[in-house]
């Protein structure tokens, strides 16, 4: 496991629209663009193999970018036949965008600032405030209407994390949306993200039994 003194104050960063990673889940991408195959071999060559996944800002033009993105460890790696590689980030921690740095390589870096989300590197936060019930009736129904499938049976035995963060990572919501519960302070207020979220999909109804 990294810890804060193993993060380093510079990373490459990979812009990608409603890709959403969070500490200590999994994402998996398909790398194929030059800069980012590029990306992929300099990543491979540092200690802690990170890579920051940040958002680009709606509307704000091109290569503007989401001030608050999350890094990954990258664990996961195989190469196509054609060159391509598919790869796993595993999240690691939050971090705030300072100033992007100048030089040579085909992609973005950018100096970061960790000190915000400190607690991203401990332990798995739990939701004392999850209705377990409630929220898997809620999910049901969100599931439905998007015409989605998921296995019931595992999703009822992981934890609050891995529950939160996955539907969090994995439900199609817009690109807003995904930044907002990316920078949720908590897990709760995730999850209370999370419940306005389907709430506001399935057109109506109160949540405030959920929160």
């Amino acid at each position: 496991m990294l810890t804060a003194a193993d993060l380093p104050e510079t990373i490459p960063i990979f812009p990608l629209s409603g890709a959403l990673l969070l500490p200590r889940a999994k994402l998996p991408l398909h790398i194929f663009e030059p800069r980012y195959l590029q990306m992929l071999e300099d990543c491979m060559k540092t200690p802690g193999r990170l890579i920051g996944m940040v958002q680009p800002r709606s509307g704000a033009g091109a290569g503007k970018l989401n001030a608050i993105g999350c890094a990954g460890r990258l664990t996961a790696f195989s190469e196509t036949e054609d060159g391509r590689y598919m790869v796993t980030l595993t999240g690691v921690s939050r971090f705030r965008l300072l100033a992007e740095t100048t030089g040579f390589s085909p992609y973005r870096k950018f100096t970061v600032d960790w000190s915000d989300f400190s607690g991203d590197l401990g332990a798995a936060e739990h939701d004392p405030g999850l209705r377990r019930n409630a929220f898997m009736d809620l999910l049901k129904r969100y599931l439905s209407e998007e015409e989605l499938r998921t296995d019931w049976e595992s999703l009822g035995q992981v934890e609050d994390e891995m529950l939160i963060n996955s539907l969090s990572m994995l439900c199609p919501f817009e690109p807003e949306d995904k930044q907002a519960l990316l920078e949720a302070p908590t897990l709760s207020i995730r999850r209370e993200t999370l419940v306005t979220l389907m709430e506001f999909a399935l057109h109506g109804g109160s949540n405030e039994d959920m929160m």
